[in-house]
């Protein structure tokens, strides 16, 4: 009795067997005749998320809309010297979409984005070239020493007359103008750099996927200065015989102190905003004076 047991059980668990090879076969075959295309589906794709980096900032759910200007205005031939004696031209920023970013280390606003700017470098490799254009009037160590403890991983230029006659009205830092890959200037932002209108621009000029609008506007875009941006010429007032150490005092606090005109504003704003104010000059002339003890 239990020998007839054991033996029809023995049959059942070969038939078992049977069918499990059967179907692992049936399985196998699939997944041979699947495999090619599927590898190769996964190739593309694969191939196109690292063309595609991800972003790093979110775009809300009914998207965003970026502006370029109408008529671009072509950068000239070009050289950048960074702090290290590398030279970069205009040309090596063809197929790039490129920010000339004027900064300076005394410069709050500048300071807060520069993490930011780094981090959209980092993302943005073979789509995007920063370049830093410092316009400290010190001791370019200084410069050197503040990028490298910041970790600034663009290159850092000090300006030249070369560099601002291409990219003038710098009035206002820190201000940055966006280059197409075609070494055209499609936009200018003037103070504090919001990073995701940054990240859509690219991924826009450079052809990457994004859910923006884009409008053309007139290069005709009036500075009004903000609280985000820093002045660094104010109306009326003669900072050119101050030494580099005076000016930048001097500038912090006159965009630091606010006019006593009821406006709210910086002196430096209210200057820039309003030169018919019969306050502010005479503020900020005190200022100088304070700052150079004359």
């Amino acid at each position: 009795m239990h020998f007839k047991w054991w033996e029809t059980r023995m049959v059942a668990i070969h038939e078992e067997r049977r069918d499990q090879k059967s179907r692992g076969r049936r399985i196998s075959s699939a997944f041979c005749l699947l495999s090619p295309a599927f590898f190769l589906f996964s190739a593309v794709w694969l191939a196109g998320c690292a063309g595609a980096p991800g972003q790093l900032f979110p775009v809300p759910d009914g998207g965003f809309t970026v502006q370029f200007f109408k008529d671009p205005v072509q950068v000239a031939e070009l050289s950048f010297t960074d702090l290290d004696g590398n030279t970069l031209m205009t040309s090596d920023l063809s197929g790039k979409v490129t920010l000339v970013n004027f900064w300076a280390t005394w410069c709050g606003p500048c300071r807060q984005e520069i993490p930011d700017l780094i981090k959209l470098q980092e993302r943005y490799p073979d789509h995007l070239q920063v370049i830093g254009v410092s316009v400290d009037e010190g001791s370019v160590d200084n410069v050197r020493k503040f990028g490298a403890e910041h970790g600034m991983n663009y290159p850092i230029v000090m300006a030249t007359p070369e560099i601002t006659r291409q990219f003038p009205g710098i009035t206002a830092i820190p201000t940055g103008f966006v280059l197409d890959p075609d070494a055209r200037i499609v936009q200018r932002h003037v103070g504090l750099m919001n990073p995701n209108v940054l990240e859509q621009e690219t991924r826009s000029l450079a052809a990457l996927p994004a859910n923006v609008t884009v409008e053309t506007i007139e290069n005709t875009k009036e500075i009004e200065l903000a609280d985000a941006a820093h002045a660094t010429a104010i109306p009326g007032l003669d900072l050119s015989k101050l030494t580099p150490a005076q000016k930048e005092r001097a500038l912090e606090r006159l965009n630091e102190e606010r006019c006593v005109c009821s406006c709210t504003l910086t002196i430096a704003q209210c200057r820039i905003n309003d030169a018919a104010c019969l306050f502010s000059l005479p503020m900020a002339e005190h200022v100088v004076t304070d700052v150079t003890g004359s």
